[in-house]
Parts: C-alpha cells; structure tokens; sequence
C-alpha cells in the first residue's frame, strides 16, 4: 500500500479525490488528519507554482510523499483574476459567500457572450526530499451566471455554469461532475503517471 498525503485539509477535496484514486493500492491521509503539519504561503504566480511549494515544502516537513493541488477560477472578462487569488478573493481565505459576492460585483452589466470562465487544477506530488516527481493540470471551460444556483460543491460552484447542461456546479450531483472537473480531468491525467511510478518503486 502507497502512503500518500494529501496537502490539503479542505474535506470536501479529500472527498473527491478518494471517490477517483484507487484506495486498494493507495492510503490517502489529509492534513487535517496529521498533527504537526505546516501552513504554507502561497507565494507562487501562477496554480503551477503553489501546487509545488504546498507538495515540496510539507512533503520535507513531514518525510513522506505528499500530493498538493492548486486550483482555481480564472474569468476571461476579469484578465484572468481572481486566478491564485481565487480562495481569498474577497479578502478571507476561505469565504465562499464573499468571494462569489465580489465576482458577481466585478460583473455586473457584463453580458452572457462576455462571461466565459474557466475551471484550473494542478497537481503536484513531492518525495519525502522535496523533489516534484510528477504534475498534471485540468481544466473545464463554462460561464458565470448572474446568480447563484444550486447548493451542491464548494467555492465558485453556484455560479459556475456548464454550458452543455445549462446548470451549474452547485446544481449538477457529484457523478456528473467527477466527469466533467477539473480536478478529476487533472487527476485522469496523473493517475497513470502515478502507478506507474509505484510500480517503479516496488
């Protein structure tokens, strides 16, 4: 069995990663589960960046491997934003309510056709030394609604359309969006990588 951390302690991630990694041959363990863990600052530019420093530095920190993510919403009439920002977008890590409020704000009046976003996700898996051993990213493509719709995920969800369902995160269940994620697109990439590199270790 391969002991992997999850750099994370947001529950509803670990809840979806665990639904699309193979818990036969991996352990999966969550920050929240783990005493002694470390905060680190996302100091990176760019999703890519974060998701190294969260696997690198925690993975030396703790001497095990550890699989890091960084995702978020970039909006294309936004210039990217709130892009890295995405979790403290409003000012609070964390605050769902006021980040959807402030991107509902820097939209208004902004027609349909001018409101196309897009989902990001990029994984990074650290050895127990700090060195990136594997990375993937994935992306979903939709459109920000005038309002929110739908209380199911997390973050951006309730705004988030998906164009060829004419519903949101927050109304579509967790199987059509365990299709359709960016973290799970993310993940369908880097699954394969990742036994393959177990096996190597064996």
């Amino acid at each position: 069995m391969f002991d992997l951390v999850l750099g994370t302690n947001n529950a509803k991630k670990l809840i979806e990663l665990r639904l699309l990694l193979p818990d036969d041959q991996i352990q999966l363990t969550s920050l929240a589960q783990i005493d002694g863990s470390i905060d680190v600052e996302e100091t990176g530019l760019t999703f890519a960046e974060n998701a190294a420093l969260k696997a690198t530095e925690q993975a030396v920190h703790l001497n095990r491997w550890v699989l890091a993510e960084d995702s978020g919403l970039t909006v294309d009439a936004l210039a990217g934003e709130p892009g890295v920002y995405s979790a403290r977008y409003a000012g609070q890590h964390g605050d769902d309510e006021a980040n959807n409020d402030k991107l509902l704000s820097e939209l208004k009046g902004v027609p349909d056709e001018k409101r196309s976003a897009k989902y990001n996700c990029y994984l990074c898996l650290s050895d127990p030394q700090g060195s990136v051993r594997l990375e993937a990213n994935g992306t979903c493509g939709g459109r920000i609604g005038h309002a929110r719709s739908g209380d199911a995920g997390f973050g951006y969800d309730p705004l988030f359309i998906i164009p060829e369902y004419h519903r949101t995160f927050g109304e579509l269940d967790l199987t059509v969006k365990r299709a359709l994620s960016h973290r799970s697109r993310a993940l369908r990439e880097f699954i394969p990588k990742l036994m393959r590199l177990i096996s190597s270790l064996d």
